[in-house]
């Protein structure tokens, strides 16, 4: 299967009692975004953002576990097979619960598009009987869907004549600011007659069939040319993807009983109680043994690498 291609969602176009397997391709190039790094200036070294618990350090992913606070202080630990265990429809089916004409849904509720293609030669029929019949009737589908862990409304529609289905996902109602409450201190007195007709008469001599490709993202290229400027004067800089671990919180002896296991000497012995009888005067002995800390300063500098994240 082609990268542009992969399949994002499976499941069901369901219209009363028929169902057409179908699934969705994500309509947005992710190459097409601008994508920068966030680097340390004076160590060459990526910048990468850790999840911490404060005491403990760096948590794994594992021990990590979605919470809803009910009230300050006081959460609600949410398992993965308990979302899982959630009965939505809407996880593996696509309801088509009413048609709307176009016209009716203001732009300002639709926000991600994918492509809905067939899944498998079963289905092709019944896609394409479905397609036809919103193309003639110039109406849309509203139905629900969840991705990623939340129930989306969506629109669905053709994309022209005889081509391929569209689910669009849409914003809630109660998700929208009160437009009226935005825009009440603009004034609602008429302008002057004339001053209109010059407006109408300038987006009447501009008006033309809408056409996608004639607009370019002059920012996107005008980073890229800057790039290539850059590259072309050879200011390159080598930035080391490996990042030291984070700092554990460990009390000393901790630290140093970690470290004497790593260069190999197994559990610290616990320090010789001094003989009786001995005064100052009789430590050579013990003086003589003194070389060894050398190596358990240096078990302590030593990082334990780990694979970049």
């Amino acid at each position: 299967m082609a990268e542009s291609a992969r399949t994002f969602w499976k499941g069901y176009l369901r219209l009363a009692l028929v169902s057409i397997p179908v699934r969705l391709v994500a309509a947005e190039k992710a190459e097409s975004e601008i994508r920068f790094h966030q680097v340390d200036r004076s160590s060459k070294q990526r910048i990468r953002y850790l999840k911490v618990a404060p005491g403990k350090g760096e948590v794994k992913k594992e021990d990590i576990v979605l919470a809803y606070e009910v009230e300050p202080g006081n959460y609600v630990f949410m398992e993965d097979e308990e979302f899982d265990s959630l009965k939505l429809s809407s996880r593996h089916t696509i309801e088509l619960m009413q048609f709307v004409d176009a016209e009716e849904i203001e732009p300002l509720y639709f926000n991600r598009p994918y492509y809905v293609l067939p899944d498998g030669e079963v289905a092709e029929e019944g896609y394409r009987v479905l397609r036809d019949a919103l193309w003639a009737k110039h109406k849309v589908g509203i139905g629900q869907l969840t991705l990623r862990g939340r129930e989306h409304l969506v629109a669905l529609f053709p994309m022209g004549e005889g081509q391929g289905l569209v689910v669009d996902t849409l914003r809630y109602d109660s998700e929208l600011k009160n437009a009226d409450e935005i825009f009440s201190s603009v004034g609602r007195e008429k302008p002057r007659e004339d001053m209109v007709q010059m407006a109408e008469d300038l987006i009447e001599r501009r008006s033309e069939p809408f056409d996608p490709a004639k607009f370019r993202n002059h920012y996107a290229e005008a980073v890229r040319d800057l790039v290539k400027a850059k590259l072309g004067r050879g200011e390159t800089v080598p930035v080391e993807e490996q990042v030291e671990p984070a700092a554990k919180v460990l009390d000393f002896m901790e630290a140093l009983k970690r470290s004497v296991a790593a260069s190999g000497g197994g559990e610290a012995p616990p320090p010789e109680p001094p003989k009786k009888g001995r005064g100052p005067s009789s430590s050579p002995a013990k003086k003589a043994a003194a070389p060894k800390a050398p190596k358990t300063s240096k078990a302590l500098r030593t990082p334990t690498r780990r694979r970049a994240g």
